[in-house]
């Protein structure tokens, strides 16, 4: 008997036992394969665009990924870095062997977590509520709630050219039964497609025809909790190839033997259209001349290339032939070859924004099973997921981010109130607080919450109060210091082109001039604080006016969210309400006005008749 019971041993599994863990209840993780905890079986990395701001987001909530990938890592680099801070992100090329070793080690170490190989089949359900599951062999575990990760596993097909072949992406057994369970459940199942490319002995690569691509010459972390642990010298190298005329045309002339374009006729799971494969890259964008691909390490233990951006479903005689098209592959030996993969999930507007179905009690989601693809999209739904089943065993409400929180706020919100159709990938551009929602600053937003829910320590939240007074500190002392303009401090002006300033001037006034940097004003003026607490500075006196804003446009969502929807709104009885408003609101049925604003196909006019309803019927003044 357990407390909590986390069946899939994945990136949102291992999160989710760790958060119930480390809350000191007593928890199950069960996976098919223990070899397979924290599997990465597309490419290793961690992080990439909005993706490294949600691991630094589950660092700041006492979270491990980032932790994980800090002491695994073969390369890192922060993206956008010539861009603005809003969409500046770390991403990090793992090590496909050291990576889940250290999430294993750091699994084994929890004191209230057991790990058991297992495939659950059934749930033990009794009036509505999870209470447990059932493997295989029909051995029952009892447990008070249940969080599934299963991620690709559910019903996998494996696809390649005209075969489909029933398996997980390692060829491990699938989960044939579960996701047919929860359809008698009263789950709505839809089915999705992913793939993966091929990988490439790195011998046979003639890399004097590809760009050299190195990690950054600076160090970062993901985690606000670790120094750096390795040597920038030490990074391994990504190289950049692309793919040619003769590459799409092998493409075209076989796209009838793609298992997407013809050669099975039975696919129904609809395929990233944020990641797509190479057959739809050309199709889709006929008109480009090339498309890029890169050639990344997959670990220090063995010489597998992947090859990013390349990922099909054709046979693997074609897959020769478009690997040998691309300038260094010419005499490429493939390891393993591309595949696509077809996989049950359940539709997630079903969904709570605590991750708590709304089907059966006591049973919760988290990562590709609720429709998307990512490590980082799964992870931090885990840790949600995981925090969420514990608060509830302790009686307490439901911890759910916003979405001017964090990027995690929004990926739920999205996927609870938007649905979806194909799988779901965070994005900058989703977050329209995004200014608000940095790398930089994901502890000072997040942490205080982390040790509200008893997974950051005393320790950690001390670091993060000196912090904010040392950010205090700074700001008071840059806008009492006045700049002295001696001979001296003029010429460095001079020297790099800017303009020299008036007398009187400011250190904060002086920061906000566009080209005026903090590494420029150490060099006239002693500002004896470490980099980060300097990068606070220069980002929120920068861009203060337009942070103003973002916080301005947040508050009034704040009005909205605190609007409530009564649970027992019957939609049927709202007159002149659009049709599709009405099939929507009754679908997803969302707690505030805010809410119900953001799902698609509910028009203004439709918030403005529900508005009116909810007051003449509950004497509410939305």
């Amino acid at each position: 008997m357990y407390e909590i019971i986390v069946v899939g041993g994945g990136h949102a599994g291992c999160e989710a036992a760790h958060a119930c863990a480390t809350k000191k209840h007593k928890t199950l993780l069960i996976t098919s394969n223990l070899k397979n905890i924290a599997d990465m079986p597309c490419n290793p990395h961690i992080g990439g665009s909005a993706k490294g701001i949600v691991v630094r987001e589950i660092d700041a909530l006492g979270g491990i990924m980032g932790k994980v990938a800090d002491k695994t890592h073969l390369q890192i680099k922060m993206l956008n870095s010539a861009k603005g801070p809003a969409v500046q992100s770390l991403r990090a090329q793992g090590d496909k062997i050291a990576y889940p070793k250290e999430m294993l080690d750091t699994l084994n170490k929890l004191e209230y977590l057991d790990i058991k190989e297992g495939m659950v089949e059934d749930l033990i359900v009794e009036d509505g509520k999870v209470g447990g599951v059932i493997l295989e062999d029909g051995t029952k575990i009892i447990s008070q709630a249940v969080i599934l990760t299963t991620g690709t596993y559910l019903k996998a097909d494996i696809l390649v050219g005209n075969t489909r072949t029933r398996k997980g992406p390692h060829g491990e057994k699938p989960s044939n039964f579960l996701s047919d369970k929860l359809k008698e459940y009263g789950f709505n199942i839809i089915r999705l497609k992913t793939g993966t490319p091929q990988r490439i002995d790195r011998k046979s690569i003639d890399f004097s025809k590809t760009k050299l691509e190195p990690g950054d010459d600076v160090y970062h972390t993901f985690s606000f909790d670790l120094e750096p642990s390795y040597k920038i010298e030490e990074q391994e190298p990504c190289y950049l190839t692309y793919t040619t005329e003769k590459t799409h045309q092998i493409i075209r002339d076989n796209l009838n033997k793609s298992s997407m374009y013809g050669a099975l006729d039975d696919i129904k799971g609809i395929g990233p259209r944020y990641c797509p494969s190479i057959e739809d890259k050309v199709t889709r964008f006929a008109d480009k001349e090339r498309h890029q691909l890169f050639l990344e390490p997959e670990s220090r233990y063995y010489d597998d290339i992947y090859l990013q951006g390349f990922s099909t479903s054709m046979p693997p005689e074609i897959q020769e032939q478009m690997v040998h098209s691309l300038p260094g592959l010419e005499n490429a030996k493939i390891l393993k070859y591309g595949y696509a993969i077809e996989y049950d999930a359940i539709y997630p507007t079903q969904l709570n924004a605590s991750l708590e179905t709304k089907i059966l009690e006591n049973l919760y989601t988290a990562g590709q099973i609720n429709g998307t693809s990512g490590y980082e999209e799964a992870a931090c739904q885990g840790l949600m997921a995981g925090i969420n089943a514990s608060l509830k065993l302790e009686g307490k409400e439901p911890f759910v981010l916003k979405r001017s929180d964090a990027y995690i706020g929004v990926l739920i919100d999205d996927l609870i109130t938007k649905g979806i159709r194909d799988p779901y990938r965070l994005l900058t551009s989703r977050a329209e607080f995004r200014l608000l929602l940095r790398s930089d600053n994901a502890d000072l937003r997040l942490r205080k919450y982390g040790y509200e829910v008893g997974l950051i320590n005393d320790e950690q939240i001390n670091r993060l109060q000196e912090k904010e007074a040392s950010i205090n500190e700074l700001l008071t002392y840059m806008k009492d210091t006045k700049l002295k303009l001696t001979d001296d401090i003029k010429n460095k002006f001079i020297a790099n082109n800017y303009q020299v300033p008036n007398n009187g001037i400011t250190l904060e006034q002086l920061i906000k001039r566009p080209e005026i940097t903090m590494s420029f004003l150490d060099e006239i003026v002693e500002i004896p604080y470490p980099e980060e607490i300097k990068e606070q500075i220069e980002i929120n006196l920068k861009y203060e006016g337009y942070i103003a804003k973002a916080y301005k446009e947040a508050e009034k969502m704040l009005k909205l969210e605190k609007k409530q929807i009564p649970e027992d709104i019957d939609y049927d009885k709202i007159k002149n309400i659009a049709s599709e408003a009405r099939q929507k609101l009754k679908e997803v049925r969302p707690k505030t006005i805010a809410q119900a604003i953001r799902i698609s196909g509910v028009n203004p006019a439709d918030i403005s008749i529900l508005s009116v309803y909810l007051k003449k019927e509950y004497g509410k003044d939305e």
